[in-house]
């Protein structure tokens, strides 16, 4: 007896229609609007990836280059970002702004190894330098940030947002091209960490998880102006605090505790906390086996 089976199913392929026709052209005409195909995300992903090796080519498996292929790759690494910069900048442009770029590169690697000794003063459990720039998520965010506002503070658009999401994607911390991140900078674990475009950070700070420094509102109209606080020297702020507005100012040497939510300026050398009421109780003592809160 044959088995039985579920009718077939037939798919009529048909002609495209009026609407198919205006939704594809739609399509086309939206594909470039500004009529220049932007950098790729390999393009821009290798980029980093050549600065890192670059930068710490012990990570890399090529920890004894000789001077001519660190030169040779400082060559090529200009090239590449030129031909990347040629898509959204204007021709005459491309190879002054790289080789501009490229002359920042010495103070960034020189700022990176102090943000690097930092971390690893800051956190017990960083067993060194090798082991913060191979795996510390947070020191790959920083080292792509102070790429990306490198780029940013010579003009150049879209690129250094386009780096800011490389690292956003690698480790979950989003950090503004624009915002100014002074020396020393830690970031102990890191995830969910945001930083606005003018948020201005100075030297050893300490932040932690979840911390974001935002803007009061999001209103359009605030663009270009100062909307993002102010931390000054040698600030710890603990994970999930807030810290949010343009003249919010936290002095040097605080201490922001954890989910604090702070709109306000604070003084130098201040403590801030939130008090919170925790009830402990047996569960012997509860109503019903299924007694819960939220």
């Amino acid at each position: 007896m044959p088995n039985s089976t579920e009718p077939s199913r037939v798919v009529q392929v048909v002609g495209s229609s009026d609407v198919e026709h205006s939704f594809a052209e739609t399509l086309l005409s939206q594909l470039h609007p500004s009529g220049r195909v932007l950098p790729s995300k390999r393009e821009i992903e290798d980029f980093v990836d050549e600065i890192l090796a670059l930068f710490f080519p012990q990570n890399g498996g090529e920890p004894k280059e000789r001077r001519g292929d660190v030169l040779s790759r400082l060559v090529s690494l200009q090239a590449d970002l030129a031909h990347m910069l040629c898509k959204v900048v204007p021709g005459e442009r491309c190879a002054e702004l790289a080789e501009e770029f490229c002359r920042l590169l010495p103070g960034i690697y020189e700022i990176l190894r102090a943000d690097a000794d930092a971390i690893v003063a800051g956190d017990p459990a960083a067993e060194g330098l090798e082991e913060v720039i191979a795996a510390y998520p947070g020191f790959l965010a920083i080292t792509v940030h102070r790429l990306a506002h490198g780029l940013h503070t010579l003009a150049v658009p879209i690129v250094p947002r386009l780096l800011a999401e490389v690292a956003h994607t690698r480790t979950g911390i989003d950090i503004h091209p624009g915002a100014r991140i002074g020396r020393s900078f830690c970031i102990d674990h890191g995830t969910g960490i945001v930083v606005g475009e003018t948020t201005v950070i100075g030297d050893a700070v300490k932040i932690y998880q979840g911390v974001t420094l935002g803007a009061l509102s999001v209103v359009k109209s605030t663009a270009g102006k100062k909307r993002h606080p102010t931390i000054e020297d040698r600030v710890v702020i603990y994970a999930n605090a807030t810290v949010l507005g343009g003249d919010t100012t936290v002095g040097h040497d605080s201490i922001i505790g954890g989910n604090v939510w702070i709109t306000t300026s604070v003084p130098p050398r201040s403590y801030v906390h939130q008090t919170s009421q925790v009830s402990v109780r047996s569960v012997a003592d509860t109503l019903d086996p299924l007694d819960y809160s939220i």
